[in-house]
């Protein structure tokens, strides 16, 4: 059996999340069935949901060395579809209520909503998953985990917004004009909204695998880069310019490319550490210098489980896997924010006997 550090009970704080959120999510969504008819609704949610495989396959591809509770992951695609979404539309109503009654008149209050407003309360919603996670902090060993955890806000909120965008599209111009619309959000800026939250999942993740007095910083810095990329593409829209709209789109694809090094020197430099850390075991007769070249690629590992199946040995190797890095993570914690020598060694040996209970080859 897998020993409680390696599946920790959820805590109540996320399943009532988690249940709230999706509750708010189920309800935005009747109420655009209600006011957009079953017609309407159901190409605009059947556009909307058509990338999400793709996209959900593709953010998870970059955590698949120590990949993230799964119950972690709902709570932030949850969050994102449903109380970001619903707490994002009250406030930017309320802000664009408080421009009218000073005067300004319906395009100004417009701009203001799509450009200003929404872009800092959103953003703030969505990585206030991050926040809340904090509790749960040492899930996040890493600044992958911060993007991963972000996007997963953001796909959420980005599918119930695009529910709402191609039902307006649809009311107005019907099929062709909700496919327009889709062409757009769904295939030529999909990753709009993981990308602007993932700034804040970078902060997030730094200030936790830090040590330097500084380090909560890059938590504000975070935000203020998603509010620019999600204002600057949501500003080059309304001025209906393909050049600025090209402009701001090279900046959020050199923001992805940006996020996709940041994976990959990090998965580079954790392999190192496997290299590092996992032979001072071998005289525990659990790390072998196979198993370490074994657990040092992606391809080895996908590999060595392949065989496992064969001779049926399938669910050990991955155990024996996840173990041994969690263990290699439990190393990383304590070289970069220091740790009660007794707690480590508690840690150490429970992962140690995940291992040596799944070693049978």
């Amino acid at each position: 059996m897998t020993p409680p550090l390696l599946a920790q009970r959820p805590s109540k704080a996320l399943l009532i999340g988690l249940v709230v959120s999706g509750i708010l999510a189920l309800l935005v969504l009747g109420i655009m069935l209600l006011s957009g008819g079953p017609l309407g609704f159901g190409l605009s949610a059947l556009l909307a949901v058509a990338p999400l495989p793709v996209l959900l396959a593709a953010v998870l591809s970059l955590d698949r060395l120590e990949p993230e509770p799964k119950l972690h992951l709902a709570f932030a695609f949850a969050w994102g579809a449903g109380v970001a979404v619903v707490v994002a539309v009250g406030f930017t109503l309320l802000g664009q209520e408080l421009f009218v009654r000073a005067g300004y008149g319906a395009a100004v209050v417009e701009d203001v909503g799509t450009v200003l407003l929404a872009p800092v309360v959103e953003e703030a919603l969505k990585g206030s998953a991050l926040l809340l996670l904090l509790r749960r902090r040492h899930e996040i060993d890493g600044l992958t985990d911060g993007i991963v955890y972000a996007s997963m806000a953001g796909l959420g909120f980005a599918a119930v917004e695009n529910v709402g965008y191609y039902l307006l599209a649809f009311g107005e111009d019907g099929v062709s004009g909700a496919i327009q619309l889709f062409v757009l959000r769904g295939l030529i800026d999909p990753l709009g909204h993981p990308v602007y939250t993932s700034m804040i999942g970078l902060g997030v993740a730094y200030a936790l695998t830090r040590r330097s007095p500084a380090r909560f910083a890059a938590i504000p810095l975070g935000y203020l880069g998603a509010v620019f990329l999600h204002a600057l593409w949501n500003g080059s829209a309304t001025t209906g310019s393909l050049a600025w709209l090209g402009m701001a789109y090279l900046v959020i694809m050199a923001a992805l490319v940006l996020l996709i090094v940041v994976t990959v020197v990090e998965r580079r430099q954790f392999v190192g550490k496997m290299g590092a850390y996992l032979p001072g075991y071998q005289q525990t007769g659990l790390v072998t210098d196979q198993d370490v070249r074994m657990l040092s690629t992606l391809s080895a590992r996908k590999a060595a489980r392949k065989w496992a199946r064969r001779v049926g040995l399938g669910r050990a190797m991955s155990d024996y896997q996840q173990a041994a890095t969690e263990l290699t993570m439990l190393h990383l914690r304590a070289e970069r924010q220091g740790m009660d020598p007794a707690r480590f060694a508690v840690e150490r040996d429970a992962y140690l006997g995940a291992m040596a209970q799944a070693r049978r080859w």
